[in-house]
């Protein structure tokens, strides 16, 4: 119990970064215009997606020290969590669509989910094209974990899709820290780098067992 209470301390503490990080970068008009209310909640979205991908990495990474320690219902709530992670992913570039509207630029969902630049023009356009291929990526592993038990192929290979997640996060945070002020700003900042560093960290650890899965696998 005492563990459980820990685990939901820590989350909950992590998450309350982001309206101490938003509050300090808002102005009162926020909420007079469609356009600066679909900014803010596109905000939301975006600092929270980032920490709850953190900790879905660190669960996902560690899941048996998590569950020896905690119990079961950890897995559960990783694979929830995983659920609530790609409706707020699907929910930022469409609340990018209605800023994009209000704000006069047009109403095109192609552009916000499509809109990749080999040979970007403008480092707006490469951050753009970063958040999309996170969102892509993410959605891959999404399906591979969703057809996992369904099909055999993916009941065998999945981990190699899954692990696309850790590609994610990276991307999510080079393309938050470059288009966000609420990125750079404190306490969220601190956090970010902190996550950041922790996740490399785990994919260092994780580098041999991923060759030898790759390996495992070429090898039929």
């Amino acid at each position: 119990m005492k563990g459980k209470i820990i685990f939901w301390a820590i989350l909950i503490g992590l998450l309350s970064l982001v309206p101490l990080t938003i509050l300090q970068n808002i102005a009162p008009p926020v909420l007079k215009y469609p356009a600066s209310i679909s900014n803010l909640i596109q905000r939301i979205l975006g600092l929270t997606i980032f920490i709850l991908m953190f900790w879905q990495i660190m669960l996902g990474a560690y899941m048996e020290k998590w569950t020896e320690k905690l119990g079961g219902w950890v897995l559960n709530f990783h694979i929830r969590e995983g659920i609530i992670i790609y409706s707020l992913v699907i929910l930022h570039p469409l609340v990018f669509v209605l800023f994009r509207h209000f704000s006069g630029q047009g109403t095109d969902p192609v552009f916000v989910y499509l809109g990749f630049c080999v040979f970007c023009q403008t480092q707006l356009d490469l951050y753009y094209t970063l958040g999309r291929t996170a969102f892509w990526l993410l959605t891959i592993g999404v399906l591979a974990g969703l057809f996992r038990a369904s099909t055999p192929f993916m009941r065998v290979n999945w981990k190699k899709f899954h692990v696309v997640n850790y590609a994610v996060f990276l991307i999510v945070g080079i393309h938050g820290l470059s288009l966000g002020t609420d990125f750079r700003s404190m306490p969220f900042f601190a956090f970010a780098i902190l996550a950041y560093l922790l996740v490399l960290f785990t994919i260092i650890r994780k580098i041999p067992n991923v060759f030898s899965t790759f390996k495992n696998w070429l090898n039929g």
